[in-house]
């Protein structure tokens, strides 16, 4: 069913809230200046409560529970807890591990800031400690479309799109949290073949494993939504996938390991700690020897709920499109650590807020940069990385220039550019 407590209804008042709240942090710092952190003692707290939805990217907090990593650097009683939606996660940020919540976990990038602004929830102060992963992510289409042969070009579902909207019922497409990373690669991908994602097609709310279910009852047309999700519609016969979110972008940000920034605060080098026990297992996760055990470790009832099958096929690199494409060893598939995948750019979090700004969830004129040195502590990545050894850390918090399928180019030194390159925007 969808999470109707979303983004849609995002009024004036909240964009004028955001951008108050922004402007008032930490205004000045400059976006990709690296912060030094004070070596600390042992962490001050032996545990945490760590929420994850049942997706392929939650892989990393799984398995740093399971490999006992997080006992290892000295938290022994962290707690790794399913949660049901996207909505439920913000929802139990909100509360806090104290009164009945979580301090942190997986999460969509874009959610802790709007966490952190205040956007359709209490401002809740986030802190980015770590990327779980890059790529990974699926637009995936029912398979009563399979004749439009719809794939990294959208357009070629303007003719579906066009006789949906003739008849008077626009095409219904599913993502996972308004805002969040599946609404902007769905969108991204919608407007990229000239389909305008407000106006064209119905776009409705849905939790990720919730997904192959609505389908196969027909309650939309095509989804956006991480892996293995898309694997198990292609592996049920129920459809096919268009594209991997890969091909867009090629080893494009995706899932944050954040937390509550009060937790971070009281507790900075247990927060020290259980982000090196994120990397750790980042590392392990990503060994191709390890991805049988990994697929096996993950698929069980209190973690995906779901067939090994489906979730290996595609870690491993190995892609049934469903429509007749198979790609092995793909370039494109999810990783956790290989090509700093696990590093929090800054860069890249700019870029989530932009296109926020571009789809109107965010105010344009919020003081972006104030927002990013708030929540993203790539300091305390250095430091988490320097605990375990070994981990190889970028020289700057900007990847740099970065180019997307249809020719699009984002440089981080001047995001309007990127925003008035853009034909289709609110």
């Amino acid at each position: 069913m969808a999470d109707h407590n979303d983004l849609t209804n995002l009024s004036r008042r909240n964009l004028i809230k955001a951008s108050a709240i922004v402007a008032a942090s930490v205004a000045g710092e400059s976006l990709f200046a690296g912060s030094a952190l004070a070596a600390g003692g042992p962490p001050e707290v032996k545990g945490a409560k760590l929420g994850f939805i049942a997706l392929t990217d939650a892989a990393p907090l799984i398995a740093a529970k399971e490999l006992g990593l997080f006992a290892k650097y000295g938290m022994p009683e962290v707690q790794v807890m399913k949660q049901a939606s996207w909505g439920a996660t913000r929802d139990n940020l909100v509360l806090g591990g104290a009164a009945g919540g979580i301090d942190g976990g997986h999460i969509l990038t874009p959610l802790a800031y709007f966490l952190q602004l205040g956007v359709q929830a209490r401002a809740t102060p986030m802190t980015i400690l770590a990327r779980l992963n890059v790529n990974g992510q699926g637009i995936s289409v029912d398979k009563e479309y399979l004749a439009a042969k719809a794939d990294i070009n959208s357009a070629k579902m303007k003719g579906i799109i066009a006789q949906k909207k003739a008849a008077g019922k626009k095409i219904t497409m599913a993502m996972t949290f308004p805002g969040g990373t599946h609404d902007l690669w769905i969108r991204y991908w919608l407007a990229a073949g000239g389909i305008d994602p407000d106006n064209d097609v119905g776009l409705i709310t849905v939790p990720p494993p919730q997904m192959v279910a609505n389908m196969k009852a027909g309650t939309m047309d095509a989804f956006c939504v991480g892996e293995p999700w898309n694997a198990q519609l292609v592996d049920q016969k129920l459809g096919y996938t268009a594209v991997s979110t890969g091909q867009m972008w090629m080893n494009h940000p995706e899932k944050s390991f954040a937390m509550r920034g009060d937790w971070v605060a009281a507790n900075p080098n247990a927060a020290i700690a259980i982000t090196a026990a994120v990397i750790e297992a980042q590392r392990w996760c990503d060994n191709p020897a390890n991805i049988a055990r990994l697929a096996m470790m993950i698929s069980g009832r209190d973690y995906l709920k779901c067939p090994v099958g489906d979730i290996a096929s595609r870690l491993q690199g190995n892609f049934d499109f469903g429509d007749g494409r198979r790609v092995a060893n793909a370039p494109f598939k999810m990783r956790f650590f290989a090509g700093n995948a696990s590093f929090p750019f800054k860069s890249h979090d700019l870029w989530f807020l932009t296109e926020n700004q571009r789809w109107g969830k965010l105010p344009k004129g919020m003081n972006t940069n104030a927002a990013i040195a708030k929540v993203n502590r790539s300091d305390i990545w250095r430091a988490a990385a320097a605990k375990v050894g070994g981990v190889p850390v970028p020289p700057s918090d900007s990847r740099g220039v970065e180019k997307f399928f249809d020719g699009k180019l984002f440089n981080p030194g001047n995001p309007g550019a990127y925003l008035a390159s853009l034909g289709i925007k609110r």
